[in-house]
């Protein structure tokens, strides 16, 4: 078995640079943003914590690479390639979406941090959607869950939850509301769990039962959550509160809720969907490759 040994050749691909670039674009973003005074709503606290993941991210993929040691990770317990796109992938949309929430909340005519906040961001966004396109494209890696369409469902799907939990609003006082608020947060974890244990090959090779069925069962549970969540939610959030007249996209409690109500829909079809695809798939109507 080869022992994990310092490979130069790999410290110096363009893989380890873009890696790099990554890594130093995101502790900008993240340094300017901390330096601009801004209050800690929860956008903004969202955007640090993927500016200051992403960055770790890249880091440990780049140590593990340079060192060999995703040879042994190999063989031990997961495919490599396939973890390391979806990472890229998952980068894409948190930046991306930080991108977009900058953009929203804190630009304008004389908010020159906001500025370069957005543009620092965007810069983040463009060079891990870039690691994302080049892995796609390269025949030789493999792809078995996380970087083809099963996984990248539920790379959507967290990600769309943790949108909606952060923008959460206008709940208190409300029961109504208060059981959207599980209905959102349960499926995240049960999707998460779902994710390591098709990445983790060996884990899923050991495990007693059938994991397409397991997961078909999270899945229904889910879907059963974000049905209530999508008759609650615009129930209770829009009766009796029109929207106002006044109510600007970055700063109004009604168009908040109404993203809430938006991503509710887009995340139960999602669910929907892969519940399709998994239920088809355990029919016996396989992806064709």
């Amino acid at each position: 078995m080869e022992k994990p040994k310092f490979s130069l050749s790999t410290l110096k691909s363009t893989r380890s640079a873009l890696h790099m670039l990554q890594i130093v674009m995101c502790v900008v973003t993240i340094a300017v943003s901390c330096v601009w005074d801004r209050p800690f709503h929860t956008y903004w606290i969202y955007c640090m914590v993927v500016w200051g993941l992403c960055p770790i991210i890249s880091l440990i993929i780049t140590i593990v690479e340079v060192f060999l040691i995703h040879k042994l990770i190999l063989v031990f317990c997961m495919d490599w390639d396939d973890f390391t796109t979806g990472m890229a992938m998952m980068a894409s949309l948190c930046t991306f979406s930080c991108t977009a929430m900058f953009a929203n909340f804190y630009i304008c005519q004389k908010c020159i941090w906001g500025w370069m906040v957005t543009i620092l961001s965007a810069v983040c966004c463009v060079l891990y959607c870039v690691e994302t396109f080049r892995d796609k494209c390269d025949a030789t890696r493999s792809a078995t869950y996380v970087s083809v369409l099963p996984g990248f469902i539920k790379i959507l799907e967290a990600f769309v939850a943790c949108i909606i939990l952060i923008s959460l609003i206008g709940y208190m006082g409300q029961p109504a509301l208060l059981w959207c608020i599980v209905a959102y947060a349960v499926p995240l974890p049960l999707t998460l769990v779902t994710i390591i244990v098709n990445i983790l090959t060996k884990l899923k090779n050991c495990l007693p039962f059938s994991i397409d069925c397991f997961t078909m069962l999270l899945l229904l549970i889910s879907v059963l959550l974000y049905i209530s969540a999508a008759i609650l939610w615009p129930i209770y959030s829009f009766r009796g509160n029109p929207r106002p007249q006044d109510c600007p996209g970055n700063s109004c409690i009604w168009s908040i809720q109404f993203v809430v109500t938006f991503m509710t829909y887009v995340n139960l079809g999602l669910y929907v969907a892969d519940l399709v695809l998994t239920c088809l798939g355990i029919c016996g109507f396989k992806r064709s490759q």
